[in-house]
């Protein structure tokens, strides 16, 4: 099942996606959100009313929203593709354990809605991933029963202003964090519609040019894994969101740099789940 959350007409709401391009509203549950449908273990009802109601909106009559709006934590996995360790070129060993950092929820727009390269660099780039979204709490789970925490996938790009991960001397926060500068979407699959044994694919072009591809079979952390390590130091929650890496190919690793500029679409592919994409804008400063 395909979940959303929308705006229309001013008022935010979520639903489920028909035939590619209807929505079955079910806002009207007792639930304020797709997060508390999973912190309320509710998912059974929105897939058996997402069958039995008709569709009362379409696609187009909407602006789409992260499909979690309200994470409480977006967790994101660094250098997790194991051609990626050696894209640096600095002869360093595989890494013992995955590398992550936090994303702060304004740092993403939804589907469709512009990527804002802000006006204190030109060096906006790119980073398609798969997402995961958990859908059960948990703490110190296991690499076996990971599986059972995760609600749906989804497709991220995990925008990031190059230069200023360069400000911190132990840290990546401040480029990861630029308003607006990714996107989460269009939608959430929910898990069951995978086989947790089955590598997923993910793609990002711009522009329609392939600049990323491969396969989470070629992970250093495969899913399970990242659940296992990150649940030991935190507590996850339903609606939290961890990212799981970038293949090779952003715009930084060529020669020269290919940062993304206004007018570049940028778009996110992954097996199973569908294309998210975002024009690219400069962001406007007001000066009132």
């Amino acid at each position: 099942m395909k979940l959303l959350s929308y705006e229309h007409q001013g008022r935010i709401g979520f639903g489920a996606l028909r035939d590619g391009e209807h929505i079955v509203t079910l806002d009207d549950l007792g639930y304020d959100s797709l997060k508390g449908v999973l912190t309320a273990r509710a998912l059974p009802i929105l897939q058996r009313l997402a069958a039995e109601r008709a569709a009362s909106l379409h696609l187009d009559q909407v602006r789409l929203l992260p499909p979690i709006t309200e994470p409480e934590k977006i967790i994101c996995v660094g250098v997790n593709y194991g051609n990626r360790n050696e894209e640096y070129k600095d002869g360093s060993a595989p890494p013992a354990y995955p590398s992550v950092f936090p994303r702060f929820p304004g740092s993403f727009v939804g589907h469709g809605q512009p990527l804002l390269r802000p006006p204190e660099s030109e060096q906006l780039d790119y980073e398609g991933e798969i997402a995961l979204i958990i859908g059960k709490a948990g703490r110190r789970i296991s690499a076996e029963d990971a599986w059972d925490h995760v609600a749906a996938l989804t497709c991220l790009n995990e925008g990031t202003v190059r230069d200023w991960l360069k400000h911190g001397k132990f840290n990546v926060t401040q480029g990861k964090n630029f308003d607006a500068s990714g996107s989460i979407g269009p939608w959430m699959v929910t898990a069951d519609e995978f086989d947790p044994r089955a590598p997923l694919e993910v793609r990002t072009r711009v522009n329609g040019e392939l600049r990323q591809h491969d396969r989470t079979d070629n992970l250093m952390f495969p899913f399970a894994e990242l659940i296992r390590y990150i649940s030991i130091w935190t507590t996850l929650k339903p609606g939290d969101v961890i990212s799981t890496g970038t293949p090779i190919g952003a715009g930084v690793r060529f020669t020269p740099p290919r940062f993304l500029k206004p007018g570049d679409v940028v778009e996110v592919e992954v097996s199973g789940i569908g294309v998210l994409s975002n024009p690219v804008a400069d962001e406007l400063i007001s000066h009132s």
